[in-house]
């Protein structure tokens, strides 16, 4: 798709699975100073009074689905609904993110359900998410005397590596029904645009380079580990002389991003005082559950391996645990803690639990123990074997913890971490929208094909999928492939198929499929999972036609062209969603 060149400023929005932001630059200033990029210094934390770049991933809708509110006032807006028990006129999301990873056959007809189990179209939950960063954005660019209009803007909008192409195309679709301009929106993905943002930063902004060490130097090569809320979303870079960026391996990841740590602290509540408890505070003490989240979230971060460090204080609503455990289990919440397993290693000191530095560390285990994996696979690719250099980028490498652990299981490797790890992809971004062309191949993580239905072969086919049709023995959910996985692929790169039409029809359709091996052989096997219709308008259905279908390759969606082959002319082609 062809951006529109006249634009004045570029608007990069992260959608993360725990917070959320915005960041922008004008485009003269990028010329002169890349790094002058601007975000919101002013979202707030509502009764911790606490300023963040970002902002939760919380949706607040009235009764009738329209928009109420947004991030940190959507959380505390809720809690005061929950309070005064009008939950039920509501509709509340959060952390939903997750939900376009999890499911690889997402659809336009996906449903979402919020905190109390009230459907939704995903697709309104998301575009309504994006509208409010977009509109937040507006009213700041106003307040700040930078009147540009909608036009002016080139968005972008954040996408995590690993996320399979259908996903991707939902994030785009989600930000076209609010208004976003196909031609001005742009999609990056994560650890690429951390990557790009750590070639334009400062060395000394960098924590952990060697002396003379530089991200420009053409031959470096380096794996950045994007460590989010959701997700670790793994890739492989080498700069390339000009300054472009060459991926080196296909990205990988997997689902265990901080809130997995989240999940495990939950789990250890849930041990003490049991899973109803917990339950009735998430549903009618919703502000004091936020706090109890809260400050675990910020305490996460500062946990290391410091023996000297025997216990850590964490803030718990201990008046709302207190007056639960005592209507449902009839004992105060210090008796029920005195009778739990955790007896002789947590302790209550004031309104904060006082816990033993060891069951906390436990916490993190599991999660810890896939990032590792995960970069323990990347490095075992034959491309990546004698890489050195780790950039730890994303809120979650914040962690004291994943930092020390990455470090002591790749001694040879140096372990460089940006001062604020957190904005990396956010700001980076930004810099993407300036500069799109900045990498030069990426790797295929899927094999590509198209559904067709060719002869029978025995020796190849599965016997199911026989079938006869004017007495020949043909095949159906045939796999035709068009890319394999692993394929160095040139942005850009197009790869032609022909495709026959018939007489008196106007308009043929095409299934995409993607598998994660390298020959499939139908695509309705499990490895297989569908991408999307293709839809082409023929313009002369008076005969048959031989249409070029050129598949767009390398870029960080998948697009395509069609041309008929006979008269040269274009025809007008969809990729759509189920």
């Amino acid at each position: 798709m062809t951006m529109n060149p006249n634009y004045l400023l570029v608007a990069a929005i992260d959608f993360g699975t725990t917070y959320s932001g915005y960041a922008f630059s004008m485009r003269h200033s990028f010329e002169k100073q890349p790094m002058t990029i601007h975000a919101n210094q002013a979202w707030n934390a509502g009764s911790q009074q606490l300023l963040s770049l970002k902002t939760p991933t919380c949706l607040l809708l009235d009764s009738n689905k329209q928009f109420v509110s947004f991030g940190y006032e959507a959380e505390n807006q809720y809690a005061d609904i929950v309070t005064d028990n009008e939950q039920d006129e509501y509709y509340y999301f959060h952390r939903f993110k997750m939900c376009l990873h999890k499911h690889k056959d997402v659809s336009m007809d996906l449903i979402l359900e919020d905190i109390t189990g009230k459907p939704m179209p995903t697709i309104d939950v998301f575009a309504l998410s994006i509208h409010a960063l977009k509109k937040h954005l507006m009213l700041y660019l106003t307040k700040q005397g930078t009147e540009v209009e909608l036009k002016d803007i080139r968005w972008v909008l954040s996408v995590p590596a690993i996320w399979t192409d259908i996903s991707k195309q939902f994030m785009r679709e989600s930000a076209v029904k609010v208004g976003i301009s196909k031609s001005n929106l742009l999609l990056c993905l994560e650890p690429e645009a951390a990557s790009i943002y750590c070639q334009y930063l400062p060395t000394d902004k960098l924590i952990g380079i060697e002396p003379g060490f530089t991200m420009a130097k053409p031959g470096t090569k380096y794996m950045i580990v994007d460590l989010g809320g959701g997700t670790a979303d793994i890739t492989v870079h080498e700069k390339m002389l000009g300054g472009r960026l060459k991926e080196l391996c296909r990205a990988t990841g997997g689902d265990c991003g901080g809130t997995c740590v989240d999940a495990e602290y939950i789990q250890l509540l849930t041990k003490i005082v049991g899973a109803p408890i917990l339950k009735i505070m998430k549903q009618e003490y919703l502000e004091s559950y936020l706090d109890l989240i809260r400050d675990f979230e910020t305490k996460k971060r500062t946990i290391s391996l410091d023996t000297k460090k025997v216990n850590m204080l964490i803030r718990v609503p201990y008046s709302t645990l207190n007056t639960l455990c005592k209507k449902h289990l009839e004992e105060n919440f210090r008796s029920v803690l005195a009778s739990s397993t955790y007896s002789d290693s947590i302790v209550i000191h004031g309104d904060k639990l006082k816990i033993h530095a060891n069951v906390l560390r436990k916490l993190f285990d599991k999660t810890i123990a896939n990032i590792i994996l995960l970069i323990k696979e990347t490095l075992q690719m034959e491309s990546a074997r004698f890489l050195n250099k780790i950039i730890l980028v994303g809120g979650f490498s914040n962690c004291v913890l994943v930092q020390e652990a990455v470090r002591r299981e790749f001694p040879n490797c140096r372990i460089i971490i940006p001062f604020d790890p957190g904005l990396s992809v956010l700001q980076g971004a930004v810099l993407f929208g300036h500069k799109s062309d900045v990498i030069s191949s990426r790797i295929s993580r899927f094999t590509y094909g198209i559904s067709f239905n060719p002869k029978f072969d025995p020796a190849i086919h599965d016997e199911k999928y026989r079938f006869l049709s004017d007495g020949v023995w043909g095949c159906k959910n045939a796999f035709d492939k068009i890319l394999e996985k692993d394929s160095v692929i040139p942005i850009g790169t197009v790869i032609h198929r022909k495709y026959h039409t018939k007489i008196n029809v106007n308009k043929i359709g095409l299934k995409l499929f993607a598998s994660e091996h390298h020959n499939p052989v139908h695509t309705a096997d499990d490895d297989c999972f569908s991408l999307g219709n293709i839809g082409i308008d023929v313009s002369d259905s008076s005969r048959c036609q031989v249409l070029e279908v050129g598949f767009i390759f390398g870029n960080t969606e998948l697009s395509l062209t069609v041309i008929e082959a006979s008269s040269g002319n274009k025809c007008m082609a969809q990729f759509t969603l189920e």
